[in-house]
């Protein structure tokens, strides 16, 4: 039987890094980020819906989305925020659920990954949730250290998320990232051959 793995975590948790080392080892990822830039394209009906909800101000001139524009509307204001997730949730979850049946076909372990997973509630879609966990304090500094950014931008960016503590005591299996890349690597590979091998 095949286990799909939710993989989440919050902005700088290093999440994509744990990403990586699935991907290295073999296993299919969904990953909803690249899903979430396809239901976006020109000439799809979740970049209609955004452009009739918030104006053709947030389409560059070759009528792609513009995201810097619609990041600085939605950041800044909760319920711009909501309606944006609302207006694309469905065609998301219909993309993702759909990826990951299909990658179900190919191997027995699936990592599903979804930043936002707890809020948009995608953890009915997997079977466990791993969490990529550091602590608020280090998640605002390595934010503002790899975005270029005030204390007040990363502490906006990282409040804009379900806190990462939440998140933690939530999941079925925690991968803590305050150390190096390599001891993160091997956290994951001991949960590979402790489930798997």
């Amino acid at each position: 039987m095949t286990l799909v793995l939710g993989l989440t975590g919050s902005i700088a948790t290093g999440k994509s890094t744990a990403v990586e080392v699935f991907r290295k080892a073999g296993y299919p990822v969904v990953d909803s980020d690249l899903i979430a830039r396809e239901v976006v394209e020109p000439g799809t009906p979740g970049l209609a819906a955004i452009v009739a909800y918030f104006g053709k101000n947030i389409l560059n001139s070759d009528g792609t989305l513009n995201r810097k524009a619609l990041g600085q509307l939605i950041f800044s204001d909760d319920q711009k925020r909501t309606a944006l997730n609302q207006l694309l949730a469905p065609f998301l979850e219909e993309k993702i659920v759909g990826d990951i049946q299909a990658a179900k076909k190919t191997s027995d372990l699936v990592i599903a990954d979804i930043p936002l997973l707890y809020e948009q509630g995608y953890e009915r879609h997997v079977d466990q949730v791993a969490v990529v966990y550091i602590p608020e304090k280090l998640q605002v500094e390595r934010l503002m250290k790899r975005n270029h950014l005030t204390e007040d931008e990363a502490q906006q960016r990282v409040k804009s998320q379900e806190s990462i503590e939440m998140k933690k005591n939530k999941a079925d299996v925690v991968f803590d990232n305050q150390g190096t890349v390599a001891e993160l690597e091997k956290q994951i590979h001991e949960w590979l051959e402790g489930t798997y091998y």
